[in-house]
Parts: C-alpha cells; sequence; structure tokens
C-alpha cells in the first residue's frame, strides 16, 4: 500500500504500524509513532491498522550538543 513516511511517498507491505516499523528499517526502541498527526503510543503499534495514504511519521531521538 502506499503511505507517506516522514514526508516521503513509500510503497510498504504491512499492514500495521509495528509491521511498517520493522518493514522500514526502524529498530531502536525509543522512537515515537503518529499516524495523521495523532500520536500512537508504544502499546497499540501492534494492532494499529495502516490504511492507504496514511501519513506516518517516526521520529528518534538524536543525540549531540
Amino acid at each position: 500500500m502506499k503511505i507517506i513516511v516522514n514526508a516521503e511517498p513509500l510503497e510498504v507491505s504491512a499492514q500495521t504500524l509495528s509491521e511498517a516499523i520493522d518493514e522500514l528499517g526502524f529498530d531502536s526502541p525509543a522512537i515515537a509513532t503518529a499516524i495523521n498527526g495523532v500520536f500512537v503510543p508504544r502499546s497499540v503499534r501492534d494492532t494499529k491498522r495502516l490504511t492507504e495514504g496514511d501519513r506516518l511519521e517516526i521520529l528518534a531521538p538524536m543525540q549531540g550538543g
């Protein structure tokens, strides 16, 4: 299905948010996620289904300073 990930259109086979995170290679345990501008807590990522055209934001903390 076609979704937008961090403002980039992508094609994924994932059906859930958790599957999309794995498929896209985000392996850090410390990420924040949102679908269509709505925060999605880690506890529901396995059951949060994606639909065609969803806007997914995946944010990882940055180190430095």
